[in-house]
Formats: C-alpha cells, structure tokens, sequence
C-alpha cells in the first residue's frame, strides 16, 4: 500500500523556480543578468543585511538557518525583512524573549518563509499572491491597501505590510522589502485550517464546515504527500523534440492538493434563508438540485437526510462539488497564467478580446467538472467584473448565466493556504445543477494537457521556467538548476488514470514561441501504448474527442482507440492542413496578418464542412503564440489543427479512455514522438450543424 504522509512538512526543503508570467520573468541561472535589475548598490543581499544594524535579528535568524549562503549568491531573489521591533513582537507571542530561544527548526522556517526565489517590486506584486514560492515552497498571499498614514502597500498573508518608506531597495542579487511583522504561514492542512477557523465564535462559515464533517466530505482531503515516490530511482531523460536536444527530470515530489469553494452563512442566510448551522435546511436546498440531476436516486436510503454519508445522498454530492482535487494557491491559479511579455498582457495564449480564458477542474463529485473562466471579453461582460474569476459562468450570445464570484480577498488572521489546499469565498452556490449540466456546460470543453492531469498543477509543474529564453539547441542544459527551467517526465503511476509502456511521457516547459498552447507540450517517445482517463463530460450523449497539435515530419503515427475500441485509421503527425490529404493549395495560409480573417463567412463554412468530413479541424482562432513584438495566430498554420479522435455516445456516469499505441514504420521521426497539446470535448449540439452556409463556431 502506498503510504501517504500526514504530518507537517516543516521543513520542506525544495525551491520552486516558479516564474512570475504576469510580473517579471528573471530566470534562475547562477550569474547576474543586469537586464533584470533596478539599481545596484554593489552589496548582496547577505551584506544589507549584515550592514544594517536593525535588521540584526532576523541576521541572525538567516544564519542560524544557514541561509545566508543563498543571499551571498547571485540570482534573482526577493527577500521580505522583519525589523528587530518585529521579530521582538514575534517572540513575545510565542512567549520568548531573544532569538536563543528558538529552535534550529524554527529559524528554518522563518528564513525560509521570507525568501522568493524571484524578484519583485510592489508594483509587480499586483495578485492575490505571490507567482513564485519561497524557498519552504509555499506561496505567499498578497493584497493591495494602506497603511496607517494612508500609503498605498502591499499586505503579505493579510497582515504583515511592506513598509512604504523602504520598499523596493534593490541588491546586487535581488530586492530588498522590509516589513513589519514576522510573515507566517499556517503549517495545518486545508481540513485544519476550515476546523480551527470554523470554530471560532466569529466564523463566517459554520454551515459550510458542519456539512463537510456531517457528509464525511472532509475526510477526503487528507492526502498530502506519496511517502513512497523516490525521484532518485529515476535518472534523466535525453530527447529531441523537432530539433531540440533537450532532457527532462521526473518531479521531486508527488504532492496532492485540493481547492475549497466556501459560502459564508451571510451568502446562505440571505439568498437561501438558511439560518448559521442549520444543515437541515442546507440538505433541503441540495434536495432541490440534485434531484433533477439524479432523479433516480430519490426514492433509495442512501437519500434521507439520515444518511448524509451515503454516495449519493444530495448533501454529499453538493459538498463534494465545492471541492477541486487540484492545489491553487490563489485566483491567477484558477485560469490560464497571466503573462505581462511585449505585446501580450493577459492570459498565455489567449486573445482576450475574443475568448474568456477558461479552466475545467475535477471535483470530487465523481464524473463531474467545474468551469472556471475570467471575465475579459467586453461584449460578454455582463454584470461581470473585468478580470476577476467566475464559477460555473456563461455568458455569450445564447446565454446570459452571471455565475459564481471568486473572492479573491485574503482576511486579515486567517491563512486560507495549507499544505495540501487553498480555500476561496464564493458569492453564491457551487452546484452541478440541472442548468450546469444542461446549459453552461453544454458547449465545447477545452483543457490544456497539463489542466487534464491534476498532479501536475498540484506539484507545480505546469509554468516552469523562464518562457521567453530558449536553450541551446544542441547541448542540453543538464544543470541541476537548469538556466532557463526544466522539462519533466513522469513515471508510471505517477499521474492517476494513466498507463503506459515501452515509452517517455514528456512535458516540455512553456515557451512563448512554439506552436503549442500555452508554451508547453506533451510528448510520447519511444514504442508507446498510452492510455488515459478522459474528463467526465457534463451529459450522456453524443460527442466528439478532438487532439490539438502540430503536426512536424519528425513525429509518427498512432492507432486511436476508445475505450477499448479502435478508431478508424491511424492519425498520422506528420500530415499537415495544406498536403492533398486535406485541402492541398486550397489551404488560406498566412500567420500575420492573418489571411483566414480574409475569408468570407460561406468561404469558412465551406471549407469547415470539407475538413469537418476529414476529421479534422482548422485550430482556433482565438490561440496564438507570440514573441514579444508580434502574434502569430494558430488558426492561420497549416500544422497546428485538431484531429477528430473519435464520435461517440458517452454515458457521464461512467470513466471513458483514449489509447494512443504506435503504428509508425520502425522509429519513426524522433523515436516516433507523438504530441499531445490540448484536448477537446465537444457535444452534439457544436458539432452537428450541417445546413448550408452553416459552421461551428471557430473561436
């Protein structure tokens, strides 16, 4: 059995090169890029610290943590500093009275709390948290407001503030930014931190709290940490994707994660008329949810209100769908990452003018997704607020669904970060309701690779690196701390619903360049048989299972099954939109400026109805990749597209596989890669317009 840990991970000793997409994008190599830097006083961090008498305490705490040696070193970092008054008000509430008084331990993770492997200006820190981890590998909350004498600062954790008057001091090797309180961070887990919080007199959410422990719900987000994955079993992985010779490591870590969607008593008390504590009355209003959702389970026992532990009794199924079984430590993790790069300042890959970026979790409601999007598109606004996150939304031209608001507010003494989760407030109810099903959720479902697999969001994996540096093509960086981040490969068992055999499953780390969404990529390498667990779809029915990717003459071929069940013939990877198998010359090819916005409407119908009989898609309109000066949108390529896997009847009570198994002749390309880019889920009701003049929509 497979061990899993419980106790506290104080201590935790991996730093995270997470980069900030939406702030500044400082790599972490060895030596000083002086591109990134602000100013230069010629000390280090270690020497402000050093050379500053009111800082001597928490000096001394860094040296006891032996950390020093990390603010001696070049890089990027960021380094938040509590005076001696501060760490003098931390000691008394512990009840101590210098610094010899806490343990080696402690010191630890002091430092290491206050340490940000990136740099950042208060400017920069413009989320409700901070985009890199510190050096314990948790995220730091940050929240915009003032101070006693009405300066604009940034709070950290919701109480501890950058002083005004000394942020932003800038060192040979990052940016100093002292501050006024000792920053802590809560070592419980996400179930602690709803129990500790919950029983307080002033707990805005009493409700909620009792029908997790009433449901048993809460004892489903126990897992922290597989005690038995050991990364050193594994060595690295040497490979070329198109002309890149690059090499992947496998995680350090295999962590698992949950998101909490909260409604205070206040949102229940008054929309709902539920009274604080009255589970009863929250049971009665799943009642009236989830009947229509489950309509055949109204009339067996594990239905009464006696039994609110039962699998599918309507109080557990609400419960259950308030939880992500993902980590996000704040709302930027919820959609698409952020980027501030040149021309595009928004979501990675999406052209926000078009399309509002979108996320599609797993709860632990089985066979159920959660849609998350933020509010870009002016015209689908609504009552929306520009650039905050939504649950459960839909707002377009067939409907007008306002959805859930995210809070994306950190309380002041309340941590709502764990180890193994984050908590947010919402202002309505998280349900997977008749209208959820039916209306929200019936449109085309589409997910990043790295958002089908949660492990990979749980293990911050997905942004790794700096997207906007390439490395060298024919030598691999194998550098323990690779210059420009690191690509990764996962071994069996690794990520949940997934086998495979006689082959690498890579994820390439984003870059701004390549021809995939997002900046990453998956790839198969070798003689691979892979089969993975697809996202529930909302209904029964008929749908389609589209592949996007791109399509190079180094990659292969693979017979697509389903369920089982083989699907037609082979998808060839090196085939591209333009050869005679498709459209030939007839394909409108131009990246910038983008001749497929030259042709007319009955043009792109047409040409749609043809590829829609092929199997095969252009790709959207709304993705690009980008340099800094310039987009280069997919739609217009004639290798980046979607292929139509297969067209089926699927039950949504039931788990449903894709299987890619190799047909190439011999080792095909490099080692027969196969690439995996993004995933499509898409009902009938998209997919099955046929009248003329007609076409899915191509956003």
């Amino acid at each position: 059995m497979t061990k899993i840990r419980k106790k506290h991970l104080i201590g935790l000793s991996f730093i995270i090169c997470y980069i900030s997409f939406s702030m500044t994008l400082g790599s972490c190599s060895d030596e000083p890029d002086k591109s990134n830097f602000y100013t230069f006083t010629g000390e280090m961090a270690s020497d402000f610290l050093k050379n500053r008498r009111q800082y001597s305490k928490f000096t001394e705490i860094v040296e006891r943590a032996n950390v020093m040696k990390v603010l001696s070193s070049y890089g990027h970092l960021t380094c938040f500093v509590p005076s001696d008054s501060a760490v003098n008000v931390y000691l008394r509430a512990r009840g101590l009275t210098s610094v010899s008084q806490l343990s080696d331990a402690d010191c630890d993770t002091i430092a290491r709390t206050h340490i940000v492997n990136n740099m950042y200006t208060t400017m920069e820190m413009t989320q409700d948290r901070l985009a890199t981890c510190n050096m314990l590998g948790r995220y730091l909350a940050t929240s915009q407001g003032f101070d006693s004498d009405s300066n604009a600062v940034v709070f950290l954790q919701g109480t501890a503030h950058i002083i005004f008057e000394l942020k932003d001091d800038s060192v040979e090797n990052g940016i100093m930014q002292p501050v006024d309180m000792v920053i802590e961070k809560s070592n419980s887990y996400i179930a602690d931190i709803l129990r500790e919080h919950a029983a307080t007199s002033e707990s805005p959410f009493e409700t909620f709290y009792n029908a997790l422990v009433a449901t048993d719900v809460i004892s489903q987000m126990t897992l922290v940490e597989d005690e038995d994955y050991d990364k050193d079993a594994y060595s690295k992985y040497y490979y070329t994707s198109d002309f890149w010779k690059e090499v992947a490591w496998v995680p350090d870590q295999k962590l698992y994660g949950y998101t909490v969607f909260v409604e205070p008593d206040e949102v229940l008390q008054r929309k709902y008329g539920i009274a604080k504590g009255d589970i009863r009355a929250l049971y009665d209003l799943a009642c009236s949810i989830y009947d229509k959702v489950y309509p055949k389970d109204v009339s067996k026992e594990g239905h009464s209100f006696e039994n609110l532990t039962d699998s599918i009794n309507p109080l557990k199924r609400f419960m259950q769908y308030h939880v992500v079984t993902r980590y996000t430590a704040g709302t930027a993790d919820l959609t698409p990452m952020d980027v501030n790069i040149g021309v595009v300042q928004g979501a990675f890959g999406f052209d926000e003018t078009l399309i509002n970026p979108i996320e599609w979790f797993h709860t632990l409601l089985p066979h159920t997704l959660v849609k998350i999007e933020k509010a870009t598109v002016t015209a689908w606004l609504g009552n929306a607020t520009k650039g905050e996150r939504y649950i459960n939304r839909r707002y377009d031209n067939q409907y007008k669904i306002e959805g859930v608001h995210v809070s994306p507010t950190i309380e002041a003494n309340f941590d709502h970060d764990a180890l193994n989760g984050h908590m947010f407030f919402v202002d309505d109810l998280v349900v997977f309701s008749d209208e959820v099903q039916n209306k929200i959720q019936n449109m085309r479902i589409r997910l990043d690779f790295s958002s089908v697999f949660p492990e990979v969001m749980s293990n911050h994996l997905r942004f790794e690196g700096d997207p906007t540096q390439d490395d060298n093509s024919g030598v691999p960086d194998d550098a323990s701390t690779p210059k420009n981040g690191r690509n990764y490969y996962f071994p069996m068992g690794y990520l949940d619903g997934v086998t495979f055999s006689n082959c690498y499953v890579v994820l390439r780390r984003p870059h701004i360049n390549f021809w995939s969404w997002q900046g990453d990529e998956w790839n198969l390498f070798g003689d691979y048989d892979f089969e993975f667990r697809i996202p529930p779809v909302p209904y029964s029915g008929d749908w389609q299972v589209r592949l996007g990717f791109c399509a190079l003459p180094t990659r292969g071929v693979a017979q697509v099954y389903f369920d089982g069940v083989p699907q037609g013939i082979p998808l060839d990877m090196t085939q591209f939109l333009n050869d005679e198998a498709f459209l030939g010359d007839r394909f409108v090819f131009d990246e910038e400026p983008n001749n497929y916005d030259q042709m007319t409407d009955e043009q792109k119908a047409a040409e749609q109805k043809v590829l829609k009989n092929l199997g095969a898609y252009r790709a959207p309109r709304s993705l690009f990749h980008f340099s800094t000066s310039s987009k280069n949108y997919f739609v217009g390529n004639y290798r980046t597209h979607r292929r139509v896997l297969c067209q089926t009847y699927m039950d949504a009570n039931k788990d449903h596989y894709v299987r890619f198994r190799v047909a190439s002749d011999g080792k095909q390309g490099n080692n027969n890669e196969f690439m995996l880019d993004y995933l499509e889920l898409v009902p009938k009701s998209v997919y099955g317009v046929d009248g003329e003049g007609e076409m899915e929509d191509d956003l």
